[in-house]
């Protein structure tokens, strides 16, 4: 099996439903979030204090890029699959699949989190404005898009059928 990229919003649900379908499959599963926190002994509010955003999404393409080798479920960060050289990287080596979920649904799971410099940064309203101009760029640059309705198990069974 190739490399499974899953793209969405914040909140959507993609490590919860990575890990689930990594077990289903029997294969590796990796948050690149956290990779990149490993990789550059840092984490991420830090990262964007200190070094910035743009450093940030390069940080994601060199993840992406070095991820792809590694065949398994593949949780991307929120912002990874708006950058068209991400995404054909991911589809030239895996397929892409955006857990499609409400933004009011997302923003239930991330208010507050601390952890997400965009949450932090932004209000409601604004949060709001990011993800329905990110929505049509998930589709765009995915092999396939689920509904994100239902438990994570639910998810992870809509996707398995997909990637055969």
């Amino acid at each position: 099996m190739k490399a499974v990229y899953l793209c969405g919003f914040m909140g959507c649900g993609k490590t919860s439903v990575g890990k689930i379908l990594a077990e289903k499959l029997g294969c590796g599963f990796f948050d690149m979030d956290e990779y990149i926190v490993e990789r550059e002994k840092m984490k991420i509010p830090q990262i964007f204090a200190e070094k910035g955003e743009k450093y940030f999404r390069e940080a994601e393409t060199a993840a992406i890029r070095e991820l792809s080798e590694k065949h398994g479920i593949i949780a991307c960060g929120g912002g990874a699959m708006l950058k068209k050289e991400n995404a054909d990287i991911a589809s030239a080596n895996g397929v892409i699949v955006y857990i499609d979920v409400p933004f009011e649904v997302c923003y239930g799971r991330i208010s507050g989190d601390r952890n997400r410099p965009i949450v932090m940064n932004n209000t409601k309203e604004e949060l709001e404005f990011i993800y329905d101009s990110r929505a049509p760029i998930y589709c765009e640059n995915s092999t396939f898009t689920v509904s994100g309705g239902g438990t994570p198990d639910d998810i992870a069974e809509r996707i398995i059928p997909l990637l055969k």
